[in-house]
């Protein structure tokens, strides 16, 4: 087999063809594990490389592919580069940055030097074992759902820090990689190379103080031509930062800086990712390509030293420094598992040290066997960090202090207390996981139909926006079991998640009932499927946000207001209004509901699932949830809005103690007798409505407004509960 690929006539094209169809196949694979493409790219340069298929033998038209891809990389890295993300963090982004890539250096350089390598190599290992891969990360983070919790931020603003210390080492290394001149001095060489530097810095500064803004605002008009111009400035830039004596890599990353402050950053961003990532698979080809497997066989010792170092010891340092900060185990845990690999940074790090000739063929195979070896393994770790917190967790207490005050800080500032009881007993309020766009809407409609709401959230935007809507809020997440100690389950009638995790949710229903909750508990699916397995595993109701959502859109673009036409020349207006559940209406024919006769207005048209009912007639049924289009001046069709919504009973709530039903019995001497409900009107004169008669053996329900009163009837009606004692204390009427 690879005699008769080694007679194959391969073309630059043809190689490239090739790589790109093994790529995709090992790619695919590799996706199939949950594994990142890293992996599987650089997989895919061993196997068309001269330790494999021997297809790649000649690098010069990968490795420029490769090098544009790296310099699209630190472009794209400056360009996104946020540093008010370490201020929003507070010093903990510093402190474990720094710290981490202090101690790891450190320690990994003693495992270095025990090993006996060269003084120059061991400083390559060791700074390289100190970054961890922002891009995989932030991957990760953002499919579990965790960027926005306090560990994802604190993970990202750290990671923030290890890319600028990277940026610096190359700087460093480029800087004084070429080895000085006889005749110079090391001083003499720096002032050069600080001229070069600051001289490049001021024209870059003035560029996009004075010319940048104005320039992409015009490019913006079109958006090929933007995106063709920044590849273009990115690519320029670092070809005059390589001409400076520096590396294309370090001019890139400034190119990147030069326009993070203008308002076409993001677009720019978003679009050059996919090209990024497209060029970066060269970069992998062309680094897996060089490795020999000798090389590999020949460092497997100490790269399952180097491995289990950074898969160990780098957590614990990023644990130990959060715990003598005062955060929490789980945090300080979550957060450790993100420096459990080495980076892309690591492995351009090792080949400029070899292009450079500061290490050989050797070490580039050690940092990059334990790159293959850490990213696989800790993208496990972070994937199920969760089930294997909840195992080792009492072991983690030692990294904790006993009164964790930097995260008591956090919910002290952000927070409010716990909700205090309502007056209508322990069922009156809803424990709500998650207070993102769908949860703060139903946190709004639990309100407006009288339940108290506390939410709990992991994200200190979402806690303070629930405390600015008027909300209580706790600090915690859905994940965690600590959590629900804080929360008052005694008291509370529902738990709700919001979360769209299916894993998070089974948990939490696992928890409630192992603490013995007796409310119910309704929780969110992203699918039918998870819908119907979360029932099977208790929750009382399941929410589908993207399907409820899509229903209640379709119901808003048809219903009946926007479809009819203006009333432009007509003293008149049109307005909607939603029977909401609840309402004393729900049920009742149009001919029922006294709404003329009390407002003015009149019923237009009703919309219902999609459909919209012209003109409907006296018999006409309302339900629930339909859209009703009124119609008058604009004085009556206010009026009818506000009928509506007082004679709704579920805005006042329904909670157990609130309201009651109570049996009223009509004398017959009563003057009642003979008169209609309409006429007696129990809902504005008594505070009560009227659901039920009963009349010697006979029960009317939903009994109409026009039904007649007779002696000895029995009225059932519902209200407030002293509203209700009052009748019930008069009864005979």
């Amino acid at each position: 087999m690879l005699d008769l690929l080694s007679q194959f006539e391969w073309t630059a094209y043809n190689v490239i063809a090739v790589v790109l169809l093994v790529s995709a196949g090992i790619g695919a694979m590799g996706f199939k594990l949950r594994q990142p493409l890293i992996i599987s790219f650089l997989l895919a340069g061993v196997l068309v490389g001269p330790a494999g298929l021997r297809i790649v033998s000649a690098h010069h038209e990968i490795e420029l592919l490769a090098e544009i891809g790296i310099s699209l990389l630190l472009f794209v890295v400056g360009l996104r580069l946020d540093l008010r993300m370490i201020r929003t963090v507070g010093p903990v982004a510093l402190a474990t940055g720094l710290g981490q890539v202090l101690f790891t250096s450190l320690i990994g350089f003693g495992l270095c030097m025990a090993f006996n390598m060269e003084l120059v190599t061991a400083l390559y290992v060791a700074v390289a074992l100190t970054f961890s891969s922002t891009i995989i990360i932030v991957k990760l983070l953002s499919d579990k759902k965790e960027i926005d919790a306090l560990h994802g931020r604190i993970a990202v603003g750290f990671l923030i820090v290890q890319d600028i210390v990277a940026i610096l080492a190359l700087i460093g290394l480029t800087a004084f990689g070429g080895g000085l001149e006889e005749d110079s001095s090391l001083l003499w060489e720096a002032a050069i190379i600080a001229a070069k530097g600051l001289a490049m810095l001021a024209v870059i500064a003035a560029l996009a103080k004075w010319i940048f803004p104005r320039m992409l605002a015009y490019l913006a008009r079109s958006q090929e031509l933007l995106v063709v111009s920044a590849i273009t400035w990115a690519v320029v830039v670092a070809a005059a930062a390589e001409m400076l004596g520096f590396t294309k890599e370090v001019g890139a990353f400034l190119g990147g800086i030069s326009l993070a402050s203008t308002v076409q950053r993001d677009a720019i961003g978003a679009r050059l990712v996919v090209l990024r990532d497209f060029l970066l698979l060269f970069f992998f080809i062309d680094l897996g390509a060089r490795l020999q497997l000798g090389d590999l066989q020949a460092e497997m010792g100490k790269a399952s030293i180097f491995s289990a170092f950074v898969l160990i010891g780098n957590p614990l340092i990023v644990m130990t420094i959060m715990g003598i900060m005062g955060y929490r185990r789980r945090t300080g845990f979550m957060c450790g598992l993100t420096v459990a690999q080495i980076s892309e940074f690591s492995l351009i790090l090792a080949a400029l040290g070899l292009s450079l000739g500061h290490i050989d063929q050797r070490a580039v195979s050690l940092i990059t066997l334990v790159g293959l070896v850490t990213i696989l393994a800790s993208t496990y770790l972070i994937l199920y960090s969760g089930w294997i917190y909840d195992r080792i967790s009492h072991l983690l207490k030692i990294f904790e202090r006993r009164q964790p005050m930097r995260e008591a800080d956090i919910e002290g500032s952000l927070l409010t207390a716990p909700a205090q009881p309502p007056a209508g007993g322990r069922l009156g309020t809803v424990i709500q996981f998650g207070f993102g766009n769908y949860g703060r809407e139903i946190a709004g409609h639990l309100r407006n139909r009288g339940r108290e709401v506390l939410v709990v959230d992991f994200d200190p935007q979402a806690l303070t926006a629930a405390r600015e809507h008027g909300y209580q809020a706790v600090y915690g997440d859905v994940g965690d079991p600590e959590v629900l100690a804080q929360l008052p389950l005694d008291r509370a009638r529902w738990v709700v998640s919001t979360v769209r995790d299916r894993d998070l949710n089974l948990a939490l229903l696992n928890l409630l009932g192992d603490v013995g909750f007796r409310g119910d508990v309704a929780v969110s699916a992203g699918s039918p499927e998870e819908a119907d397995e979360l029932r099977r595993a208790g929750a009382a109701e399941v929410l589908q946000p993207f399907s409820d959502a899509a229903e209640q859109a379709a119901d808003l673009l048809t219903a009946a207001v926007h479809v009819l036409p203006g009333l432009a020349d007509w003293p008149a207006t049109i307005r909607e209004v939603i029977l909401r559940p609840g309402s004393v209406f729900a049920g009742k024919r149009l001919r029922d509901v006294p709404l003329r006769q009390e407002t003015g207005a009149s019923v237009l048209a009703v919309s219902r699932a999609g459909y919209t009912h012209f003109n409907p007639g006296p018999d006409f049924q309302l339900f629930p949830g339909d859209r009703l289009a009124l119609l008058g001046d604009p004085q009556s069709v206010l009026r009818a809005v506000e009928y509506m919504d007082l004679r709704e009973i579920g805005q006042t709530g329904l909670d157990e103690g609130v309201f009651a039903i109570g049996e009223i019995t009509v004398a017959h001497e009563s003057p009642r007798v003979g008169r209609t409900l309409a006429d007696l009107d129990f809902r504005r004169k008594h505070d009560v409505t009227v659901i039920g008669l009963r009349r010697g053996d006979q029960q009317i329900a939903s009994p109409s407004a026009a039904e007649q009163i007779a002696s000895g009837d029995k009225l059932i009606v519902v209200g407030s509960r002293e509203a209700v004692n009052r009748l019930t204390e008069s009864s005979p009427l």
